[in-house]
């Protein structure tokens, strides 16, 4: 007897497969190329509007759920998502300067600016584990309309491409020869847990609060600092279309 598949299910499937493809991918791509292009500019301008328009107010939703489920140590805590989301971003800016200070330690001892390989693989770990969430997140969020997913994918593709930029800058050939395709199948593995495993509501408000922190901080690291050569118009232009199309609904029903 066949078994009919949820089309949310074998979509973000789909989905996961198509991130993996653009970890794997992206560095064929001539825009990524240094300078830095106004298409990543544009994918971190994408990427900063989805952070305000969905991450923020999904957070707010969370938190809602937290307050309901509070016990033990978490009851004390006034602001749970929140601070989650600011353990967050301090680990990824964490990692983010270890690479900085290896790079540069390196360069001074004549090895060219690339980080050494005690920090590439806990670079890669980490960001195993924020690709596996994102990857886990496609089939479990407070909004699981097809809508929903396909916007949320949307963002996540484009900041895959920005994080997998700044990544090879750091860490050069080795990214690409074991980094990428690490990064690659662990959105794979994320789905696939996603899919034969469903932990509570406060669990998930928890992961995608960590997550929202790393996404803050992975977002704005590429294109704040000044060699970056980010072109603003471009991150400008991204975040509008962005936030137009997150709103389309809302625009058609105002002007009926």
């Amino acid at each position: 007897m066949l078994v009919k598949m949820p089309i949310t299910f074998a979509l973000s499937g789909f989905l996961a497969v198509i991130l993996a493809l653009i970890h794997l991918f992206c560095g064929k791509l001539r825009f990524v190329d240094i300078p830095r292009s106004r298409w990543l500019s544009g994918a971190g301008g994408v990427s900063v509007a989805y952070v305000f328009i969905h991450l923020l107010p999904e957070l707010s939703e969370y938190q809602f759920l937290l307050r309901k489920s509070q016990t033990g140590i978490i009851f004390y805590i006034e602001n749970h998502v929140y601070l989650i989301a600011l353990i967050g971003l301090g680990i990824f800016y964490w990692l983010e300067r270890l690479a900085i200070v290896s790079c540069q330690r390196q360069q001074k001892v004549g090895k060219g600016k690339v980080t050494t390989v005690e920090i590439f693989w806990l670079n890669i770990v980490s960001f195993a584990i924020y690709n596996s969430l994102i990857g886990y997140l496609l089939l479990h969020r407070e909004q699981t309309d097809i809508a929903n997913l396909i916007s949320f994918t949307s963002a996540m593709a484009l900041h895959f491409i920005v994080n997998d930029h700044g990544l090879r800058q750091n860490h050069k050939s080795i990214y690409d020869r074991f980094g990428k395709w690490i990064l690659a199948f662990s959105i794979i593995l994320g789905w696939v847990i996603g899919s034969a495993t469903k932990i509570t509501e406060a669990a998930i408000a928890v992961l995608f609060s960590f997550l929202a922190g790393g996404i803050i901080l992975n977002v704005l690291k590429e294109e704040l600092p000044e060699e970056r050569e980010s072109r603003f118009w471009a991150f400008a232009l991204g975040a509008c279309i962005y936030a137009i199309l997150s709103n389309t609904q809302t625009i058609i029903e105002f002007y009926r």
